[in-house]
C-alpha cells in the first residue's frame, strides 16, 4: 500500500488496508501504551490475553514496549521477549487476538537510561553517562536515577544481536511482525539526540553517527525475520524523558533515508501534525507505509478518540493511524467510531503503575440486541 492508493469516498478510517503481507481490515491501529500489567518476571499473563482481545477490532495491534533483554527493562511489570517464559506467555496473548479475529505487532523497547538497578537488578545502559533527570518508578516506589553505564562497542554490538534475537522470539510467539522503538526518550532516541550522545567515537558526534545505532538495529531485525515483518517508531523534536536532540531538522532526514534503504514496511511517527513540516518532510520521503499518531488534548479523546484528526492526517498523506486512548477505554473503539455510538471515559489513574483489571480489561464493550 502506498500513499497514493485510490479508495472509495467516505471515512477512509475504515476502508482496509494491506500492510506487508497484512491484509487490515481498517486503517486504525491500536498504539503501543505501557500498563504494567505482566508478572514480576516480565510474562504476560491471562488479563493481557483478555485486554488484548477484547480489542481485536483494530485495523492492527502494536503491542506494548517489550524489552529485548534485561537490561532494557524500564519500570516493574514491564513484559519482556527475551525468555522461554516470556516468549510462552505472549503466545497466549496472540493466541487469543487470533482466535478473535486480530493482528498484531510487538514494540520492542529497550529504556537505556530510563532503568534502575531496583527494577532489573542491572546498572542501565545509554550511549554516554547522563543520568535521567526524574525520579523513576521501581518495585520499591519512585527513586532518583543512578547515572548509567556508557556504553563500550561490545555493549552495542551485543544490544543490537539482542534486538535481532527478540525479534525472532516475537515470531515465534506467533506476532506477525515487530516495531523497533527509536523514540519517546528510550535508548535509540538516546543515541539520536545530543544532550544524551556525548560519544566522541563512530557512534557518536556527527548525524551520521548519531542515527547508527538505531539504522544497525533496525538492520539486523529486517535480517533476521524480514522486511515485511519490521516497523520503525520515531518522534521527532519530543522532548520526553528529558530529550532535547538539538538539530532535529537534520536527524529524521538522514535517519528517514538511511532506513528507507533498508526497507521496513513502515515508518511510525509519534504526536504527528498534518500541517507541519516534520510530517510533510517524513510523507515526501517515506517511499512505504506511513503510520501516523496524533497528539489529542483530552477534549478530544472524550469527543471523538481522534477521529477528525485521523481523517485529516490521511488527507495529509498517512496510510494508517494510530490511536491509543480511545482504544484503551472501548474494547470495539472501531465500532464505536463507524457508528458515532458515545464513548467511554477514559480512566487516567490506572493506566500505569498500578495492577490489575481495573482500568483494564473492564471497560464496557457497546451492548447488542
Amino acid at each position: 500500500m502506498t500513499h497514493t492508493e485510490q479508495v472509495p469516498a467516505g471515512s477512509r478510517l475504515f476502508e482496509p488496508a494491506r500492510l506487508g503481507g497484512l491484509e487490515l481490515p481498517s486503517r486504525l491501529v491500536m498504539a503501543p501504551l505501557t500498563r504494567n500489567r505482566a508478572d514480576a518476571d516480565g510474562v504476560p499473563g491471562d488479563l493481557m490475553a483478555a485486554h488484548y482481545a477484547q480489542r481485536a477490532s483494530a485495523g492492527l495491534i502494536i503491542a506494548e514496549g517489550t524489552t529485548p533483554n534485561a537490561v532494557g527493562q524500564t519500570y516493574p511489570y514491564i513484559p519482556g521477549i527475551h525468555s522461554p517464559g516470556q516468549i510462552a506467555g505472549w503466545q497466549r496473548v496472540t493466541d487469543a487476538v487470533r482466535a478473535a479475529g486480530g493482528r498484531m505487532f510487538l514494540q520492542l523497547q529497550h529504556g537505556g537510561r530510563v532503568g534502575h538497578p531496583d527494577t532489573s537488578g542491572l546498572v542501565p545502559l545509554a550511549p554516554s553517562a547522563v543520568r535521567f533527570p526524574e525520579p523513576l518508578h521501581t518495585p520499591s516506589g519512585l527513586q532518583d536515577a543512578l547515572p548509567p553505564r556508557e556504553m563500550t562497542v561490545a555493549d552495542i554490538r551485543a544490544t543490537i544481536a539482542d534486538f535481532a534475537t527478540a525479534a525472532r522470539n516475537a515470531v515465534e510467539a506467533g506476532f506477525a511482525g515487530v516495531e523497533v522503538h527509536s523514540a519517546n526518550g528510550h535508548l535509540l532516541h538516546q543515541f539520536l539526540s545530543r544532550n544524551t550522545n556525548r560519544r566522541t567515537d563512530d557512534w557518536g558526534g556527527p548525524v551520521r553517527n548519531r542515527i547508527r545505532f538505531t539504522v544497525e538495529v533496525v538492520r539486523a531485525v529486517v535480517e533476521a525475520i524480514g522486511a515485511d515483518r519490521v516497523g520503525v517508531r520515531v518522534s521527532p523534536g519530543l522532548g520526553v524523558n528529558g530529550i532535547e536532540e538539538g538539530d532535529t531538522e537534520e536527524i529524521y532526514p538522514a535517519l528517514t533515508a538511511a532506513l528507507a534503504e533498508i526497507g521496513p514496511v513502515y515508518l511510525h511517527q509519534v504526536y504527528a501534525d498534518p500541517d507541519g513540516p516534520v510530517f510533510a518532510g517524513l510523507r515526501a520521503a517515506w517511499p512505504g507505509t506511513l503510520i501516523a499518531n496524533p497528539a489529542l488534548s483530552r477534549e478530544e479523546v472524550a469527543d471523538d478518540g481522534g477521529k477528525r484528526r485521523g481523517e485529516r492526517l490521511l488527507e495529509a498523506g498517512a496510510d494508517l493511524i494510530a490511536l491509543g486512548r480511545g482504544f484503551l477505554a472501548n474494547p470495539d473503539f472501531v465500532e464505536r467510531l463507524r457508528t458515532g455510538a458515545p464513548l467511554n471515559e477514559l480512566r487516567p489513574e490506572f493506566l500505569m503503575h498500578v495492577r490489575g483489571a481495573e482500568g483494564y480489561t473492564d471497560y464496557p464493550a457497546l451492548a447488542r440486541v
